[in-house]
């Protein structure tokens, strides 16, 4: 099996020995290493493959230049900028496998930028003093491997050492895996849920599966959505069956499964086949009921577990929430389908469950129904969205948009 070749970035004048020891773990695995230094302002402590005077250079800024003044805010993003430009143009060359880092607070931040900016599937390693606590800001969405380095990483000892040692094994065995992350023969759909639509996004998945697409899940709590988008934008995935567009409603009032700006955006942009559906679209969730903002606290509010309380949006809240909907989805440049189940959104929303509420509902749909664009068709069933059926025919309906988008003659 030919040698693979794995990137260490690191600020080589605070981490140097750390770097060398962590190429010499790699080389045991028959690897190749390329160091590659981010720091800035101190003397390297090891040799680096790529130099810092070669990443400022591709960040926009001479290293001269950057120690007239040296201030993090300003070299930072050059030395990030820089280290992404050489990462990704070594990887489109097809010249490495895997990148691995350390770091504590600013050298978490600067790798991470730079591991943000290549693909899903590419091995990527963070040992960081950071890993620990609170990952987001560094994750993401991305699938990046954060391991703690449980002691700060000044200095080899038998904790960094065992630690490190960990992480080249970690990002060695991933750049050996000999699955790839490829599209497939058929079509990868996309599927949203959340726990109070699981029952009918799970039918929906079978169905599609017999139809003979693979699909895959995403749950839509915020990160769920813009990870599935992202896939769409790198090709991964062919089409999609939102199933939960929750994250759009918890965007529109800042509640905690926001999805962003250009969530229910990216499909009809790519022109991309779209079954969505209003799953969940009246809950906003907070954590505890004492996280709640003032101005709900009189509503009716849901236990959905310890740490998760679900509110219910009333008529004119969700009428906002359409027109929403309805702007993103003007973005669609195809054919679309907006499936309503007017008997449920989600399981606390039918009759008898505390969020069943058929006239705020009610005005959510006639908003919708009022907004969308003449190529998006509103399909309305007198069923709940975990009703069997209606899943069934979600999916059946995508997999119809997904033929008849196979059948259109290519621009080409």
């Amino acid at each position: 099996m030919p040698k693979k070749t794995i990137v260490i970035l690191a600020t080589l004048d605070t981490k140097g020995r750390e770097a060398s020891y962590l190429k010499e773990r790699i080389k045991e695995y028959s690897e190749r290493v390329i160091i590659i230094d981010s720091g800035v302002t101190g003397v390297p402590q090891a040799e680096a493959d790529i130099s810092r005077e070669e990443v400022a250079a591709e960040g926009g800024t001479p290293l001269k230049t950057l120690l007239e003044n040296p201030t993090r805010e300003v070299a930072a993003p050059v030395m990030a900028q820089g280290a992404e430009n050489i990462v990704r143009r070594l990887l489109d060359e097809k010249k490495i496998h895997g990148i691995v880092s350390m770091g504590g607070t600013q050298g978490t931040t600067l790798s991470t930028m730079v591991m943000r900016a290549l693909p899903y599937g590419f091995p990527k390693v963070m040992v960081s003093t950071m890993a620990s606590g609170n990952v987001a800001p560094w994750v993401d969405i991305k699938d990046i491997t954060m391991m703690f380095s449980v002691t700060d990483i000044l200095g080899l000892n038998p904790v960094t050492r065992k630690i490190l040692a960990n992480a080249a094994g970690a990002v060695c065995g991933m750049a050996e895996s000999s699955v790839a992350l490829e599209q497939e023969k058929k079509p990868l759909v996309a599927v949203t849920t959340v726990g109070i639509t699981t029952q009918g996004a799970m039918h929906a998945c079978r169905v599609l599966e017999e139809e003979g697409f693979e699909t895959i899940v995403f749950h839509a709590i915020g990160p769920g959505g813009r990870a599935m988008e992202q896939l769409m934008k790198e090709g991964v995935i062919t089409a999609v069956l939102d199933y939960a567009t929750i994250e759009v409603s918890n965007e529109v009032f800042g509640a905690l499964l926001a999805g962003g700006k250009m969530r229910l955006c990216t499909a009809g942009t790519l022109d991309l086949p779209q079954v969505i559906c209003p799953g969940a679209i009246e809950v906003l969730v907070y954590n505890e009921p004492e996280t709640v903002p003032d101005e709900f606290k009189d509503r009716t509010l849901i236990r959905h577990s310890p740490k998760i309380t679900d509110l219910r949006l009333d008529k004119e809240e969700m009428v906002t929430v359409a027109r929403e909907i309805a702007r993103r989805l003007g973005h669609t440049k195809g054919e679309a389908v907006f499936m309503v189940p007017r008997r449920g959104f989600d399981s606390y929303d039918v009759e008898g469950e505390g969020f069943f509420d058929p006239e705020a509902d009610g005005a959510f749909v006639e908003e919708i129904k009022r907004l969308l664009p003449k190529n998006i068709r509103v399909v309305e069933r007198d069923l709940s969205i975990e009703d069997p059926a209606f899943a069934r025919e979600a999916a059946l309906t995508l997999a119809a948009l997904i033929k008849k988008h196979e059948r259109r003659p290519s621009d080409g």
